[in-house]
């Protein structure tokens, strides 16, 4: 059985998040501090960590370190506070396979669990996101196409990375605007169109599909 740790210092958050994953057939470990979920994470080896990243005391920017410099490409699902973008960007350059905004819907908490889990970009130890001709290297922030390489600023970086870790899903405008500029609101703003329209042209490849009235979609093939 898959096993997953849930980190957080709010006893009634984390009760209700493992009930979820209990129900969608997962084995849930769980830990309200930090070094006692530092601890669980070497010891018990859970197939993915999802981990609050404030905390007294040991906090979970330490914990995701802790975690990554013993098990290398272990999958860390980082929570955080919706404004703590640079934190955010912080933790996925360290090597975490993804964050979600708190306040969040369980639904989506279950459904990111279910792509990081299955998602064979991960392989090569959460650094480098493959897709078809398409690699993304996390920490240096760089784009390969075709073995043509381009640099990416903060936000296009930000949002290649999430269309790659979600190949062939149907993007909503909102889930961009949550997951890359930290909105849980439509701001009434055109600016992921104008970013969508920055990677095409960087990419080179017609491989970001527009789906009429919802959002957009990274074709894998």
């Amino acid at each position: 059985m898959t096993k997953i740790l849930v980190v957080d210092d709010e006893p009634d958050l984390v009760r209700f998040v493992r009930r979820a994953l209990e129900a969608d057939g997962y084995q849930v470990l769980t830990a309200t501090e930090g070094a006692q979920g530092l601890l669980l994470a070497l010891t018990e080896e859970p197939d993915m960590t999802v981990l609050d990243l404030r905390m007294p005391g040991v906090d979970g920017q330490a914990v995701l370190a802790g975690v990554l410099a013993t098990r290398p490409g272990a999958r860390v699902l980082v929570l955080s506070a919706a404004a703590d973008i640079e934190a955010r960007i912080d933790c996925l350059e360290r090597g975490a396979v993804d964050f979600l905004a708190k306040p969040f819907a369980i639904r989506e908490l279950l459904a990111r669990v279910r792509s990081r889990l299955q998602n064979p970009g991960d392989s090569t130890g959460g650094f480098v996101l493959q897709v078809g001709r398409i690699a993304l290297d996390i920490r240096a922030r760089r784009l390969r196409v075709d073995g043509r390489e381009t640099t990416l600023s903060e936000r296009e970086f930000l949002l290649m990375q999430h269309f790659m870790r979600n190949p062939d899903a149907v993007c909503s405008r909102s889930e961009l605007l949550s997951a890359v500029w930290g909105y849980d609101f439509d701001p009434a703003t055109n600016v992921v169109d104008v970013y969508v329209g920055r990677l095409r042209a960087k990419l080179r490849r017609d491989v970001i599909q527009t789906v009429r009235n919802v959002g957009y979609q990274l074709q894998s093939a």
